[in-house]
């Protein structure tokens, strides 16, 4: 069974497949078609058994590490009973975030397109990889604009305009709108999709960092209705 109130998501989170953080309007291209590209679609939920962080914190600016040291998460070795963490009044987890919240999601390949669709509160993901660049006009969002290419049996996601708003990880770990992600997506075998994530924010970090998510196929599943602000704990 499924546990869908967002007080028991904390305890979910807890278990998360997490990463280990540490050190990176073209003309459309005809969609591949070619047998070459690997499938991804299925529904897909991070694996379990995965350690949550190694022992050396990312390189953080000072402001960031202040921010960092100032958050309340839910989780962790700093966790609080009166957590501030942002998702707990149902603010978009952002990116790659959403990636580490124990909900499944479903993928779904169209010409053009690899989609992510979240069950945590309907958020969508739009991998375009009918665009080689970024669009010229970007607004920040919480998602980003992410544009992907097929090397192989890998779908290499490069992703920017973010907003600021979000922690990287249900820890506290900050970002700023310089945000710029690249993922390696691969399915390594019929039942696992592998993400290995590089993280690179010149403004709050040091230097790039790395981690990785591992996902596992969830073969029968459907996603299923989820709204965060259902589940909201109500005070007593």
């Amino acid at each position: 069974m499924r546990v869908r109130g967002l007080g028991s998501m904390l305890a979910l989170v807890a278990v998360l497949a997490s990463a280990v953080f540490a050190q990176t309007n073209g003309r459309p291209a005809k969609a591949p078609q070619s047998s070459a590209v690997p499938d991804f679609s299925g529904i897909w939920q991070a694996r379990q058994d995965v350690i949550m962080f190694g022992s050396q914190e990312p390189p953080m600016q000072p402001w960031a590490e202040a921010k960092y040291r100032a958050a309340r998460p839910g989780y962790g070795p700093r966790a609080t009973p009166d957590s501030r963490d942002p998702i707990l009044n149902c603010l978009p987890p952002g990116m790659p975030r959403i990636l580490l919240i124990a909900f499944p999601m479903q993928i779904v390949q169209v010409p053009g397109q690899v989609i992510m669709m979240f069950e945590y509160d309907h958020y969508m993901r739009h991998i375009y990889t009918d665009r080689r660049e970024h669009l010229k006009e970007l607004s920040p969002t919480w998602m980003g604009d992410s544009i992907g290419r097929w090397e192989g049996d890998t779908l290499v996601v490069d992703t920017v305009g973010f907003n600021d708003k979000s922690w990287l990880d249900q820890v506290g770990h900050p970002h700023s709108d310089a945000l710029h992600l690249v993922e390696r997506i691969q399915r390594v075998n019929h039942d696992t999709l592998q993400i290995d994530i590089t993280v690179d924010d010149p403004k709050a970090y040091t230097r790039p960092w790395t981690g990785q998510v591992v996902f596992k196929l969830r073969p029968g599943w459907r996603l299923i209705e989820y709204v965060c602000t259902d589940n909201m704990d109500v005070p007593r």
